[in-house]
């Protein structure tokens, strides 16, 4: 998978943006505030239809509009596909594949996949468990984009199911509810466990090849105390659960169990590696994680595009060159940095300078 041409309008700092992108690696060269990290996060939110920097459409608009375009040429098994993304400040967002209109943004979700590392990739380790809950959701929507209907669904139970819960409705009034929350909660439950199993061994060996001494792995970590990769025990066991903590619930005015609590707990040895691992160590188990990812959407038959946004400068020599050689293994690879001494030297890339918000080739 590439991205052939990338149009952006009223995006971020760029009212006009045409870029023609090639094979292999890219790199945008700009300092800080210069406009280079809007570039990566366009594809990311083509990719997720959200950012990675920020919760609403609003920061994505130029100052003036009301709304920003994404325009992308995507070359996908041999198939071209025009994807336009219309993100609008007070309305639905917009989608068109090859010029026709679609029921729903959605839609478009799996036209561009991509992996990303970025400098905040630390709170990985060292964050909220809802980092790493995203983390594994955004990588169950590249890896089947019908994921993102369930996840959009079960936030929406949740919501309604504590509106109910703090106003004290009567408990008749919950029942619909139990009954969607237990459905839909289950098949994200059981699509996370079985992401985490399916994953953890690519984790285990990008952090070995770091030449790092303890093993890493990681396990999914669920409310649910006994789920599994089965989906109609997890629905059992959720039912179950939810009768036991009814009274609870009810004095406390939340939703107590499901996978909106649940954590994806990453492991050094005996011990997690949050609040025990170094500082070395945690950038390890984080580029382990998205090379992990990257490397197990491969096995799969998938062509992710892979996105370094300034991470360089954040490394040591040895874990820039092991992220390096996965440059080599993308059919795309777009990088950030905000100066050139930060990149490889052996870095086989096609350079673009940004300085306030104008892109120039290299040579140019």
């Amino acid at each position: 998978m590439r991205i052939n041409k990338l149009s952006l309008t009223n995006f971020r700092s760029y009212k006009e943006l045409e870029l023609n992108l090639t094979n292999g690696a890219t790199t945008f060269i700009g300092s800080n505030g210069s406009g280079k990290t809007n570039i990566v996060e366009a594809i990311i939110y083509l990719s997720f239809l959200s950012s990675h920097r920020v919760s609403q459409n609003q920061p994505l608009i130029a100052l003036g509009s009301d709304q920003a375009i994404i325009r992308c040429e995507i070359e996908k098994e041999e198939r071209t596909l025009q994807i336009d993304l219309e993100i609008n400040a007070n309305k639905t967002n917009r989608a068109r594949i090859n010029q026709n209109p679609v029921r729903s943004q959605r839609e478009i979700l799996g036209a561009c996949q991509c992996v990303y590392f970025s400098p905040e990739d630390l709170d990985l380790v060292r964050g909220d468990p809802s980092t790493r809950r995203d983390f594994l959701d955004r990588l169950l929507v590249t890896q089947s984009p019908r994921i993102a209907g369930v996840i959009s669904d079960y936030e929406r139970i949740v919501k309604q199911r504590n509106s109910l819960l703090k106003t004290r409705a009567p408990k008749n009034s919950l029942i619909p509810w139990n009954e969607q929350l237990v459905n839909i909660g289950a098949v994200l439950t059981t699509e996370r466990i079985l992401l985490t199993q399916t994953l953890n061994p690519y984790v285990s060996e990008s952090y070995a090849k770091l030449n790092e001494v303890k093993p890493a792995w990681i396990a999914y970590k669920t409310t649910l105390e006994g789920a599994t990769t089965d989906l109609d025990k997890n629905k059992e066991i959720y039912t179950q659960l939810l009768e036991e903590v009814q009274y609870q619930e009810i004095e406390r005015g939340t939703t107590l169990i499901g996978p909106h609590r649940d954590d994806l707990v990453l492991h050094l040895g005996d011990f997690p590696a949050k609040g025990y691992a170094s500082h070395g160590e945690s950038w390890s188990m984080a580029i382990s994680l998205r090379l992990g990812s990257f490397n197990l959407l491969r096995s799969q038959g998938a062509e992710p595009i892979l996105i370094l946004d300034d991470v360089f400068a954040e490394l040591d020599t040895e874990r820039r060159e092991h992220l390096m050689q996965s440059t080599q293994l993308a059919e795309q690879t777009i990088i950030t940095a905000a100066v050139e001494s930060d990149l490889p030297a052996t870095l086989q890339t096609v350079k673009y300078y940004v300085h306030q918000g104008r892109v120039t080739k290299a040579g140019k």
